[in-house]
């Protein structure tokens, strides 16, 4: 327990994240038992404010949850009728036919909308059903019982000075109880990581792998647009040294989501990922969709890509890990929000029965075995092998080799790789800086391609300035005496918002300055730092990015 004084709130099932998972567990909880004490606790200032997606979403989850969702005005409206990949050059592009893609890359079915809209949609059907949901409310501390299991959460803590002592103005929060606590705060949750390693989930499990996600929405010309259009490619600007590619989809108003996605496992200190999405858009295909629009929203998250054998053990004393804590996302498809409903109905389920038969704070085993046995297995199984094989080959090999597997599996029903291993982390795949050539990226031109500062205003993020930093460096002096010299300091490239940056002066020692105020919560420092030397944690409540229709 926590030293200072808290008044304690007891309920059945507390749930961090008004994400997709938790929301899908908050409403599966109520559909069991109305009469169940459920609450979902949200650090943005409102649901969906830190909900950033492609996306294409296979509605299979959500139809397995509220199967009448359309009578309901579910916001999934633009069915995907055209589905395109292609494999950019400088200059030209290369279409894959569609029948040469396995069967499971079809999107045909499936919907582009905002997953953002779609959470603010599922709260409104939890708080119908009795679910308490508080926003602007980050979970900051666990709270543990007797016999070391997680007992509930401390969530509202405000007012405390920048060196973490307490402001004249603090506010304790409160201590949120449960029978059990379900983590579903995205990737690289705060609370996640110190559960992972109080309780060594993932000991039997392959390395955890990541992408940056980057995404801009886009009003273009009448005459451009094509509702239900889905587009992805790869290949330029990355080359194929390192993996990664785009999205380009069309929904309704004339709007596009323009994406881009940067596997963490790049060798070179020098990309920027953030700098290569902004050249992507000056290719002649995507220029000229984008010339003559204007962009209006810009965010930015970390994704998970290390499949089915990265999964850590979903269920600990007390609690469950849900959707994007586990790491759910199905790479080749870039979809893992259906998986993270399926979470949320499987936690659901298992706690419910849990809490009928008299148990409570132990370990929910039912939930991590349907979690793998179940639709989100099924999902993964067949794609397992598909991030290994572009990290051991680099992009067409993966493309050739994951290809070959997936069409095998679904022909055959296993693979002739097994299972393959990931190997490095992603912040152990950073090489030194004197290994590698000097990347020198194009000034952005104000008009397809902007600087990090300018697109951050459009993620309309705020930060009170008068807290602690919550972007924690474990030795202050790591960046500056290891990261500089060694990587050139690559968190000055890596974090798409301009957060961090070497500051030198005349006659002064290099400085590491960490400007928190822009942090857009995408969790790329936790991940890819080659020191593993800076950790994400909450700050206070509503505070971060605002994101409306991400």
């Amino acid at each position: 327990m926590s030293e200072v004084e808290r008044e304690v709130m007891e309920y059945d099932v507390v749930i961090v994240g008004a994400g997709p998972s938790g929301l899908s567990a908050a409403i599966r909880l109520k559909q069991f038992d109305v009469d169940l004490e459920v609450v979902v606790l949200e650090k943005g200032s409102e649901v969906g404010a830190h909900i950033l997606s492609g996306a294409v979403l296979d509605p299979k989850g959500l139809t397995r949850l509220i199967p009448d969702w359309k009578e309901r005005g579910a916001p999934v409206n633009v069915a995907v009728k055209e589905d395109n990949f292609f494999v950019l050059g400088e200059a030209g592009k290369i279409r894959i036919p569609n029948w040469f893609m396995p069967p499971l890359m079809n999107n045909h079915g499936n919907y582009i909308v905002s997953m953002g809209n779609v959470c603010r949609w599922l709260a409104e059907q939890a708080e119908e059903l009795g679910v308490e949901i508080f926003p602007g409310m980050a979970c900051s501390e666990l709270v543990f019982g007797d016999t070391g299991e997680v007992r509930g959460v401390v969530a509202g803590e405000f007012g405390k000075n920048p060196d973490g002592t307490l402001s004249d103005g603090y506010e304790p929060g409160m201590e949120l109880h449960g029978k059990y606590v379900f983590l579903s705060e995205g990737v690289r949750g705060s609370l996640s990581k110190q559960v992972l390693a109080k309780y060594d989930l993932a000991k039997s499990t392959d390395v955890p792998k990541f992408g940056l996600g980057m995404k801009e929405i886009w009003e273009v010309s009448p005459e451009k647009h094509n509702e239900g259009e889905v587009t992805h490619t790869m290949g330029w600007p990355l080359g194929f040294k390192n993996s990664g590619g785009s999205f380009v989809y069309h929904l309704d108003n004339n709007q596009v989501y323009v994406g881009y996605i940067v596997d963490l496992n790049y060798k070179n200190p020098h990309l920027s990922p953030y700098m290569e999405f902004q050249r992507f858009k000056h290719h002649p295909k995507i220029a000229e969709l984008l010339e003559g629009g204007k962009r209006i929203a810009y965010g930015a998250r970390a994704v998970t890509k290390g499949g089915l054998q990265s999964i850590p053990k979903a269920a600990f004393p007390g609690g469950a890990l849900l959707g994007c804590s586990l790491g759910l996302v199905n790479l080749p498809r870039i979809k893992g929000n259906h998986n993270a409903m399926h979470s949320g109905i499987e936690a659901a389920e298992a706690a419910y029965k849990a809490i009928k038969d008299g148990r409570a704070s132990d370990v929910l085993h039912e939930y991590d075995t349907a979690l793998r046995a179940g639709p989100v297995g099924r999902d993964l199984e067949k794609v397992r092998n598909v991030a290994p094989l572009a990290g051991r080959y680099g992009p067409l090999g993966g493309l050739a080799f994951g290809g070959f597997d997936m069409w095998f599996q679904t022909i055959f029903g296993f693979s002739l790789f097994g299972t393959l291993k990931h190997g490095k982390t992603d912040a152990q795949s950073t090489e030194e800086a004197s290994k590698h050539d000097l990347i020198v990226y194009p000034k952005p031109d104000g008009k397809l391609s902007f600087d990090r500062l300018t697109n951050v205003s459009f993620s309309m993020t705020n930060h009170e300035e008068s807290q602690p930093a919550h972007l924690q460096l474990n030795d202050a002096n790591i960046p500056v005496l290891v990261n500089f010299p060694k990587y050139a300091e690559p968190a000055q490239r890596y974090c798409p918002a301009g957060v961090y940056e070497i500051v030198e002066e005349e006659g002064k020692d290099a400085r590491f300055v960490v400007n928190f105020q822009n942090c857009v919560h995408c969790k790329t420092c936790d991940i890819k730092d080659p020191s593993q030397n800076i950790t994400w944690v909450t700050p206070q409540g509503g505070d971060g990015p605002n994101y409306p229709n991400m």
